[in-house]
């Protein structure tokens, strides 16, 4: 089992790491309120955000990103939390490092335990969420910089390797945007209800954390425009790229097409002008320069080349 709880004064941290079966039958035996629609949730890790409420507590299931090297992209990662009169239990499969780091810090240091513990279970479950989305800025700004870094080598001649970078990174914006756009709800219906087990004053709290939750979607939307626009000039400069090979590679069919006629027509077995001449093979040289050059000339005065 990975259940690990906390107590301070009248307020009880239940905190379940890659939840098992006997921490949901644990968790039903302490808090037999809990909904078994709730419980079976906690299982899942498919379920969609969501807010059920009732008459003593609330339960939420939300969705932070969090990286995944492997595949470059961000995930989703799940967190369960129940929230009552004196308690919070969160539920998550521990790749969300601001929760974990918030309840180490809480478990080791007395003062810490004391700020978000002592005035009850809402102020801890406010610091959750805010930790939470908080975390996601510092994504963001990598995000940020990897898209600078796109700009400096966009008009290099590694176009491929531009354009599967920028591949990476819109896949990644459009993944964090999906992920952060429903939570905006749940917690702008926590700032607009009014609950008598989440204290009135985290009113404006909640509000700050809406604020920052649409700012890191505004942010992601910006991302997503910059990457569409650094997307289709890439497509534009690679086309360009293409289009100048595909002319020198005319050019130079062009070039060789009048030549082609002039060495078949002397390489036919019949009787053929100057073949008896000890100069053939000088004047058909000349005459094969000469054309190429006239061409090369007209092409440069037409600009093609």
């Amino acid at each position: 089992m990975a259940t690990e709880i906390l107590q301070h004064n009248r307020t009880t941290w239940t905190n379940i790491t890659r939840v098992t079966p006997d921490d949901v039958k644990a968790l039903s035996e302490r808090y037999p309120q809990f909904h078994p629609l709730d419980l079976e949730d906690l299982q899942s890790r498919i379920e969609r955000p969501k807010m059920d409420e009732y008459e003593d507590y609330l339960f939420l299931v939300m969705q932070f990103p969090h990286w995944d090297p492997v595949q470059r992209v961000s995930r989703p990662s799940e967190v369960d939390i129940f929230i009552g009169s004196g308690y919070v239990v969160t539920v998550h499969d521990g790749t969300l490092r601001a929760l974990t780091r918030l309840f180490d810090e809480c478990q080791n240091s007395e003062h810490i335990r004391d700020q978000f513990m002592g005035r009850g279970a809402s102020r801890i479950f406010y610091a959750v969420i805010d930790r939470l989305v908080d975390d996601i800025f510092p994504m963001l700004y990598k995000v940020d910089t990897k898209i600078r870094k796109m700009e400096e080598i966009i008009f290099s001649d590694s176009e491929r390797q531009v354009i599967r970078e920028l591949a990476y990174v819109r896949r990644d914006v459009m993944a964090m945007r999906r992920i952060m756009h429903p939570q905006i709800e749940i917690i702008a219906n926590l700032e607009r209800i009014e609950r008598p087990y989440i204290h009135d004053e985290l009113d404006v709290y909640f509000g700050d954390i809406l604020d920052h939750l649409r700012k890191a979607e505004d942010m992601v939307v910006d991302y997503h425009e910059v990457v569409t626009g650094l997307v289709d000039t890439t497509n534009t400069v690679a086309t360009i790229y293409t289009n100048d090979i595909v002319r020198i590679l005319t050019i130079i069919s062009v070039i060789l097409y009048p030549l082609e006629i002039i060495v078949g027509y002397f390489g036919m077995n019949v009787p053929l002008p100057l073949q008896d001449s000890g100069f053939a093979a000088g004047f058909i040289t000349g005459g094969m320069v000469i054309i190429s050059l006239s061409m090369l000339l007209y092409f440069k005065r037409r600009g093609w080349i």
